[in-house]
């Protein structure tokens, strides 16, 4: 995740897309996720309702600390009509999370419901939300690159910004947990 991030932050930064650096950004937050159910599940919160329901709000937060970023600046991009320049790093870079990020994603999942985490299980969701936005990105990338369309970059961002407010929402509810809940 560090390496994606950095990656996608930096080709994002040189390319102009607001996209790009979501998704970046995004990875830094699934890094930070990570960190909280480590936090979760070390020593004495091992058993503890109080940690889980700490873990599920903070892995929630991280949700919310995406979205108006990238909602206020894909909203300035298209105020502004700054066009994006291609990105062919950034391409082989979402498309290869488009791959790998569902099967951390399904992994995590389904050790969360077997644990009855639903931290665990939004962190899971949080691996999921990257594959999905991978496949935006992508879009946006290519629409970019291939035919010109400078607008669907910071389309794909606004996309980014949707699904990550309404995935903190589930998660801050505890709703990111199916069968454990």
């Amino acid at each position: 995740m560090t390496a994606e991030g950095a990656i996608a932050v930096t080709a994002g930064v040189l390319a102009g897309s607001i996209a790009l650096i979501g998704f970046g950004i995004d990875s830094a937050i699934e890094g930070v996720a990570s960190v909280v159910i480590i936090w979760r599940f070390w020593g004495r919160r091992a058993l503890s309702e109080a940690a889980e329901r700490r873990a599920q709000k903070l892995v929630a937060v991280q949700f919310f600390l995406l979205a108006p970023y990238v909602a206020v600046e894909s909203l300035r991009t298209l105020a502004t009509q700054s066009e994006p320049e291609a990105s062919w790093l950034g391409i082989g870079l979402t498309a290869a999370s488009a791959v790998s990020m569902p099967l951390f994603g399904i992994a995590k999942r389904r050790v969360g419901n077997a644990l009855g985490s639903s931290a665990t299980v939004s962190e899971g969701a949080q691996n999921m939300l990257c594959a999905y936005l991978s496949l935006a990105v992508l879009a946006g990338l290519a629409l970019n690159a291939v035919l010109g369309w400078w607008w669907a970059d910071p389309a794909a961002a606004l996309f980014i910004a949707y699904v990550a407010v309404r995935e903190g929402l589930l998660s801050w509810r505890g709703e990111a947990c199916c069968d454990a809940c």
